[in-house]
């Protein structure tokens, strides 16, 4: 009987070596402890790998198959984000990172303007008055929270149309409200002051994400979405905390980027300046009959000065 030999694929003594590889960091870690450095290092480029590999995983909503890795050797962190990033559609990926260019020149500009605010309660620039600088800070930080609004109930409207289009099933009330709840708090958010608001938004975009990638792994998005995701609210994430440090490193008062120190000084400095016309005025003041000729009931006087007058008179 002739003899045969079999070639196994280049794929199987790929799966082979990497069978191998496991095994000796599993001999290895079966002991307890590795016997030589050459080991050690194994046992630790494993266990990395596996860390990295399960982020990805997480990243990803945990929604992959056996071919959500490029041709290397082990189902790495980099072979999995880069398998399902090429499945993202090329419209979806330019549009979806275009639309936060805005975001971030809104974040850039609100840091400028808390530095140039900040520079200008201290007299430091001459340029621009302080109550300029404090008002164009206000607009900067306002038109970011204007910008995250949008962006939260667009990212929430994206549910209402899976629901639409039956992806993954219909799921009813249950999508439909995930859908709606990052509306809501966008909403809102406008009536809150802007740092507060910028606070209550990353909450929000970093609980869409986690809804998002639950909503993936149950199929009720594409496998590539959550991911997809996760980077949006990672930029979204840096700029509202970049704002955020921003203004209250290089804002007007250190650590308080509401302003309200400042409008506190403007209204004293507008009750000392205005004289008050109502209300209860300090002093010996009377009110007494004004007499039977007096067009009025009631004649209000200084009695002090009254006195003092009728004194030097006698």
């Amino acid at each position: 009987m002739p003899n045969t030999k079999t070639s196994a694929s280049p794929s199987m003594k790929h799966l082979m070596q990497g069978m191998q590889v496991r095994m000796v960091a599993s001999q290895v870690s079966m002991r307890p402890g590795s016997q030589t450095l050459e080991h050690a290092a194994t046992n630790v480029k494993e266990e990395l790998g596996n860390s990295a590999s399960d982020l990805a995983k997480t990243i990803a909503g945990a929604n992959m198959t056996s071919d959500s890795v490029v041709d290397s050797g082990e189902t790495s962190f980099f072979g999995i984000t880069v398998k399902v990033a090429s499945q993202v559609p090329g419209p979806i990926m330019v549009l979806g990172l275009t639309g936060g260019i805005p975001y971030i020149g809104a974040s850039a500009m609100t840091v400028y303007t808390a530095r140039q605010a900040g520079m200008a309660s201290m007299d430091m620039i001459h340029t621009m008055d302080p109550g300029v600088a404090s008002t164009l800070l206000d607009q900067a930080l306002n038109l970011q929270v204007t910008y995250g609004a949008v962006m939260l109930s667009f990212l929430g409207a994206l549910h209402w149309g899976f629901e639409m289009a039956a992806y993954g099933g219909h799921q009813g009330y249950a999508r439909l409200a995930l859908g709606t709840a990052p509306m809501l708090v966008a909403w809102t958010s406008l009536g809150m002051q802007p740092m507060e608001a910028l606070a209550i938004q990353w909450l929000a975009f970093t609980g869409l994400w986690y809804a998002d990638s639950k909503a993936t792994i149950h199929g009720w998005t594409p496998k590539w979405y959550s991911q997809y995701r996760f980077y949006l609210s990672i930029l979204v994430g840096v700029c509202i905390i970049g704002s955020l440090a921003g203004t209250s490193y290089f804002g007007p008062v250190a650590g308080h980027g509401f302003l309200s120190h400042e409008l506190d000084m403007l209204r004293e400095e507008r009750k000392r300046a205005i004289p008050n016309k109502h209300g209860m005025l300090p002093g010996p003041v009377e009110a007494v009959p004004a007499g039977p000729e007096a067009e009025y009931y009631t004649r209000i006087h200084n009695r002090s000065k009254d006195q003092e007058k009728s004194e030097s008179s006698a």
